[in-house]
């Protein structure tokens, strides 16, 4: 595979069309980080409410994930890819234009929407690829598209500098988040134009039910609701958040009646997914052996996902910010460091999914990494201004590869679980990632740089002591082609990690 993967035709066209819908998703999704202390000085914030503008801006992506996943499943990746990455010009034209905190605490809202086109492409790609390419597949396409938060960092910068002569001699950071949302938008086109959900011959297989996923046992599905509770949660952090006195988004009132709107929204979803699981819930309907999987895997990916994606994300929304306080440096300069962290996703996120492919076990793939992301958190903890930079930035380079090589195991694992449901599951996954991101960054806005990276590494080592004891290895992890099917133009047949 890797000696083919710069050719530009078949499944290879497909997946540089889709990692790039990715890379523009991100762009757009972090383009408010690099400018967040300008922006803060120009629309006079205070240092919360920057904080909190940077919970906002992941908070959404937990529901859309959700959405999209099921969405994805039903419509296909081509609709739902093209459609999220034109909406994406919304947000962008927002931010763009917001006069004050509260205009950009709703453009950042929507924002997060345009975080959720992740758990599109992880689907396109399974459909073209098979599972002993998985890994690679998957890394290079979650691990190029996550390049975008380096184009934002790096790029968005240089562009509000080169065009300040627009904006009186400021940084004219308003024309360069308007142009990434028109970019995407004009992509968008071309996307829906140019791909296909399928190879030729091939079926796009979709869930029996929608509404919610559909599981095997009744022990997961009690399991599936306490996982939807947990995103719940992670709103309703961030409602807690926007009420506190040095926020002033949020009354009380509205943040009690926000509270009872989530609880309403965790109702309905708990009514879905009895709906779609009755037969199994009344004893109607039994799953043979060959067809379980255990949500409870499910749950542990969830939380390999919160320790690698959640803190990639909380890194890469506090860094710029971080670089500049510690070692007194202009924000561009700050924000090309801060760079570097998302920088290596080019490489990392793929390795990780290649090192799944070729190490014999994603288990203890998966195991390595986690520890790897929490030892190096742990060293983050005690950088501070009598560091030397390089060291520093060194330190950071190094937690940075292993959480990005972690994002990449996980998502070598996700679509192994349910072929058909692949977009709900990696919805949930990624949602979770999200999760991880708003609870990373709350702790962060109510403390500090070192609590926040010494949080993210227990974190990950206790993550990583439950994937030595309870991961699965998934059935059919390194096979040439999917259970049941006889080649690449067949219809494909879920693989499952069978329940015990």
């Amino acid at each position: 595979m890797l000696k083919k993967l710069f050719s530009f035709s078949d499944r290879y066209r497909i997946l540089h069309q889709t990692w790039f819908a990715f890379f523009l998703t991100f762009v757009c999704w972090f383009n408010f980080a690099p400018f967040a202390t300008t922006i803060g000085r120009e629309l006079h914030l205070a240092p919360e409410q920057i904080k909190t503008l940077g919970i906002c801006n992941l908070a959404l992506t937990i529901p859309a994930r959700l959405i999209i996943g099921m969405l994805l499943d039903r419509f296909g990746p081509r609709i739902t890819y093209s459609i999220l990455l034109m909406f994406a010009v919304v947000p962008c034209l927002a931010t763009a234009l917001a006069q004050d905190f509260n205009q950009l605490v709703i453009s950042r809202l929507l924002m997060g929407i345009v975080g959720s086109g992740f758990v599109v492409g992880i689907r396109m790609v399974a459909e073209w690829f098979q599972p002993k390419e998985m890994g690679v597949a998957q890394g290079i396409y979650g691990g190029w598209g996550n390049f975008g938060a380096f184009g934002a960092e790096f790029a968005l910068p240089m562009i509000a500098v080169s065009t300040s002569f627009f904006a009186g001699g400021a940084s004219n950071w308003r024309f360069a988040i308007a142009l990434t949302g028109i970019i995407a938008a004009i992509y968008g086109v071309i996307y829906y134009n140019t791909v296909q959900d399928t190879p030729t011959g091939k079926v796009y297989s979709k869930p029996k039910k929608n509404g919610s996923l559909e599981v095997t046992t009744i022990k997961s599905f009690w399991a599936m609701i306490v996982s939807n509770f947990g995103l719940i949660f992670a709103l309703g952090l961030l409602a807690w958040r926007l009420e506190q006195k040095n926020i002033h988004f949020l009354t009380l009132s509205q943040m009690y009646l926000t509270w009872l709107v989530l609880a309403g929204l965790f109702a309905y979803q708990t009514y879905k997914a009895w709906e779609v699981n009755r037969e199994l819930l009344t004893g109607k309907k039994t799953y043979p052996a060959s067809e379980r999987f255990q949500f409870g895997q499910v749950a542990l990916l969830e939380f390999t996902y919160i320790t690698s994606f959640g803190s990639e994300l909380a890194a890469v929304s506090m860094l710029p910010a971080f670089f500049e306080k510690t070692f007194a440096l202009e924000h561009v300069i700050a924000g090309m460091i801060a760079a570097t962290y998302p920088f290596l996703n080019l490489f990392s996120r793929p390795s990780g999914g290649l090192i799944s492919d070729k190490f014999g076990s994603r288990k203890w793939t998966m195991t390595i990494i986690s520890v790897g992301i929490g030892v190096s958190y742990l060293m983050a903890h005690f950088i501070n201004s009598s560091w030397p930079i390089p060291v520093a930035i060194a330190v950071t380079m190094l937690a940075a590869y292993f959480a990005q090589a972690g994002c990449g195991a996980t998502y070598s694992i996700v679509p192994m679980i349910k072929k058909e449901a692949t977009g709900q599951i990696a919805g949930n996954v990624g949602a979770y990632g999200n999760f991880g991101g708003v609870v990373y960054l709350t702790i962060f806005s109510l403390t500090d740089a070192p609590t926040l990276f010494s949080t993210m590494g227990i974190a990950a080592l206790i993550c990583a002591f439950m994937c030595a004891f309870f991961l699965k290895e998934p059935k059919g992890s390194f096979a040439a082609t999917y259970e049941g099917e006889a080649s690449e133009t067949a219809t494909q047949n879920p693989i499952f990690l069978t329940e015990e």
